[in-house]
């Protein structure tokens, strides 16, 4: 779940790579998934896509135990609201969700309005993230 991230899990992500323009996407699943590298994009097993993932600085260390770096994948189930708006999630949204307007590295970003299937909150505006009108 998206809550249950720590954040000092994400202490040395340097960047993250998109795959998809979220303009358009509510929000994104995001999980901590151990992989290979620290760079290259991770290897996707889910029923799904992957839209994102992080990359993380070269001082990140592996895992002693497995050799393997803890990273930010960002991804999206075929039943989430993008590809089945009036769906299951055409209100509320999956626990790991979050919209990935609030995402940034080091940041694990958080649900809005917007991502919970209703309109931006001034809250939002306020913070300089304008967001579309749905």
């Amino acid at each position: 779940m998206s809550a249950l991230i720590d954040p000092k899990d994400l202490a040395h992500e340097e960047e993250l790579v998109w795959l998809e323009n979220t303009e358009d996407l509510d929000y994104v699943r995001q999980t901590l998934d151990r992989v290979s590298s620290r760079r290259r994009q991770p290897p996707y097993h889910r029923d799904g896509r992957l839209v994102g993932y992080a990359t993380l600085t070269r001082d990140a260390k592996p895992s002693r135990a497995s050799g393997t770096w803890l990273r930010r994948v960002f991804w999206l189930a075929p039943h989430d609201r993008d590809q089945d708006p009036d769906g299951l999630y055409a209100t509320g949204a999956p626990s790991e969700a979050v919209d990935p307007r609030t995402l940034k590295p080091t940041i694990k970003g958080y649900k809005t309005e917007r991502s919970e299937g209703g309109p931006a909150s001034d809250a939002m505006r306020e913070m300089g993230i304008e967001l579309p009108k749905v």
